[in-house]
């Protein structure tokens, strides 16, 4: 294959024996739908670059936030494939539907950014706390976790506050606005926060 100078491991000799985890299965494109649902039926691939017909023992896990049904029935998805792989499905709610995840998941991933960090993670004061759980979370955990990420690098102090949370348009509003006029304000005229909260906007 072009530019190949060596040999090496492909993804599937690698997960032998263990689990194969594709992420986004509702994106393959056709022709490699074509390939995994014969590694699912027989275990059975062929390196790229190789002629050798090889095989493996997996654990196959696939994920999707697309509905797999409406794609195999406008053609976009093979249909002997998505029935391979629904032999156990598992759904799991939008962030926004289980709410009592949303504080466990914070607290977990703001230790681990603050320790990558050599910080001692922030906790949430119990206002943060209330408005992130009651927060739409349209991008889900990704979304969650670029917000720990954001606490645990630019938090001011040891608990977090609703001043330290990232404004985001479709957010329960924490705060009235600072100014009603057009006129900027001048910043050295604001309280530390208050500034601070209208840099933030601006930027």
């Amino acid at each position: 294959f072009t530019g190949a100078v060596s040999q090496r491991n492909g993804l599937v000799s690698m997960a032998d024996g263990g689990t194969f985890f594709l992420d986004e299965i509702g994106e393959m494109p056709a022709e490699i739908q074509a390939k995994l649902l014969r590694l699912l039926e027989d275990g059975s691939y062929r390196p790229v670059g190789g002629t050798e017909q090889k095989t493996a023992r997996l654990r196959v896990i696939a994920a999707t936030n697309r509905d797999l049904e409406q794609a195999v029935t406008h053609g976009r998805f093979r249909r002997d494939l998505h029935h391979r792989l629904n032999g156990c499905r598992i759904h799991l709610p939008p962030l926004r539907e289980r709410r009592q995840d949303i504080t466990p998941l914070l607290t977990g991933y703001l230790t681990k950014f603050a320790q990558a960090q050599g910080r001692t993670a922030p906790s949430l004061s119990d206002e943060s706390a209330s408005i992130l759980v009651s927060a739409p979370w349209p991008g889900n955990v990704r979304e969650l976790v670029n917000c720990a990420r954001y606490l645990a690098s630019l938090a001011p102090g040891p608990v977090i506050t609703p001043d330290d949370l990232p404004r985001m348009e479709d957010w329960p509003s924490t705060e009235e606005p600072l100014h009603t006029s057009e006129a900027p304000p001048d910043l050295s005229l604001l309280p530390y926060k208050a500034a601070k909260r209208a840099v933030l906007d601006k930027f």
